[in-house]
């Protein structure tokens, strides 16, 4: 059984958008995220902009560590919202890299922190891993391997067991055992099976 989409001339009840950008700065990695919750029916005297805040931070991409954070509310829906905003600097020290998401919850979750700063803080780290794999792909596409290499940034050791691809010893480890190399092989990576049979062939 699939949804049954709503009509094009439907309007939402509720949209929430969720943005991340990643700027290269040197050794690190400057992540915006922004959330922003609308209800597109509300005309005055209802509330349209629900909430617009933005979680800025500065990661080290040689160990993926947050070395730098700052919140930013808006539009919120309370005066005291802002309040919370100075305990994301907490972050700063967490590793996205493992166990990141339930440090985030532990700082963050229920009244400790802001229902969605916290969503934001704890999404972050998947996004971090891409950007730094953008990071080095860009480094790769502009003939710069040697400028600012990081040697972490593409390595399976960052990502291992983030999905089932990326399982230990799954099927991308086993591509880049035989000798796939991200970003210059075509999109999407061919199967594991066209990788073993292209080294029986070299062999």
């Amino acid at each position: 059984m699939s949804v049954a989409l709503p009509s094009k001339t439907a309007v939402p009840v509720h949209r929430r958008s969720i943005e991340y950008e990643a700027f290269d700065a040197e050794d690190s990695l400057v992540i915006i995220g922004k959330l922003r919750d609308s209800r597109p029916w509300a005309e005055a005297p209802a509330v349209e902009h629900v909430h617009d805040m933005e979680l800025r931070v500065t990661v080290r991409v040689a160990d993926f560590t947050i070395t730098d954070a700052e919140a930013v509310m808006h539009t919120f829906p309370h005066a005291e919202c802002p309040d919370i905003v100075d305990a994301f600097r907490d972050m700063v020290g967490l590793s996205v890299a493992r166990g990141y998401t339930r440090a985030v919850q532990q700082k963050f979750a229920g009244v400790s922190g802001c229902t969605h700063l916290e969503h934001l803080a704890r999404s972050l780290g998947p996004m971090v891993v891409q950007a730094a794999t953008s990071h080095m792909a860009q480094v790769r596409s502009t003939d710069q391997q040697e400028h600012r290499a990081t040697g972490t940034g593409t390595s399976p050791l960052a990502i291992r067991n983030s999905c089932h691809v990326w399982a230990e010893d799954g099927v991308a480890e086993q591509k880049l055992a035989l000798g796939w190399q991200p970003g210059t092989d075509a999109y999407p990576a061919p199967t594991l099976v066209h990788f073993r049979e292209r080294a029986a062939k070299g062999s």
